[in-house]
């Protein structure tokens, strides 16, 4: 963990709700797919904890999604702004199990951390074919990010729950028909048991959790696993499928 300086370059509105964030400053301590940052707002005593949607160094790429104040108040923060943030939290995707055909599920505001791991993969030059990429939303205004994972060369298919767009129904809906040697996952819990009931295979999910300090001294943000109780801030917030009960 690193307790750094960032200064915002660009904070624009992406769809929905979701904004993307662009910093720049010390990303050292950023290491892995997966991780996260804890931000510090001015007027909030507990910080607000976004995944990494992409890092390259000195310039920090985040997508929050508008749940609160604190998320309300960032998207009136101008270029310019200092920020005080934790860096180099979390434990991050095991890229090294992915094999020759990864597949990458995402749901709403869980699919920001799943670019850079797409990003990561077809940069180590393991990946045979396309890549295939499931992407969930509820709606077609809430669409963001499928071009990028398009430019990426991934083959991307969409899913939004009223059918506006893509795939009527849930992430759930394509992946079946889809063959791979390693899933991973990230989206809301109830996307995640879902998958996870529905593959068979290898997998990595990321949990999305409320946390406190997002270092792992809280235990706020403790769960039940089958090796009993861990902190998704600091033993996640990728889990092994095999390490969950449900």
């Amino acid at each position: 963990m690193k307790q750094t300086t960032f200064t915002i370059e660009q904070n624009k509105e992406l769809a929905a709700n979701a904004y993307e964030m662009v910093l720049a400053g010390d990303t050292s301590a950023i290491t892995r797919p997966g991780q996260f940052v804890n931000i510090s707002l001015p007027g909030r005593y507990l910080r607000r904890p976004i995944s990494v949607c992409d890092c390259e160094p000195g310039r920090l790429t985040l997508i929050y999604k508008v749940l609160g104040e604190g998320t309300e108040q960032m998207t009136h923060m101008h270029p310019g702004t200092e920020l005080d943030v934790l860096t180099g939290l979390g434990n991050g995707f095991d890229t090294s199990r992915a094999g020759k055909y990864p597949l990458i599920i995402g749901g709403g505001i869980g699919i920001p951390p799943l670019y850079w791991l797409a990003k990561d993969l077809i940069g180590d030059g393991r990946i045979e074919r396309c890549m295939n990429v499931v992407l969930g939303f509820n709606t077609a205004s809430e669409i963001f990010f499928m071009e990028e994972f398009l430019d990426l060369g991934c083959s991307v298919t969409v899913t939004t729950v009223d059918g506006s767009y893509g795939i009527k129904g849930y992430v759930t809906t394509p992946v079946n028909e889809l063959t791979y040697t390693e899933y991973y996952a990230c989206g809301p819990m109830p996307m995640l048991k879902a998958v996870k009931k529905a593959l068979t295979g290898r997998g990595q999910l990321s949990l999305e959790e409320r946390m406190g300090c997002g270092f792992g001294a809280c235990m706020g943000c403790s769960i039940k696993t089958k090796d009993g109780y861990k902190r998704v801030c600091k033993d996640g917030p990728v889990f092994d499928k095999e390490e969950l009960p449900w």
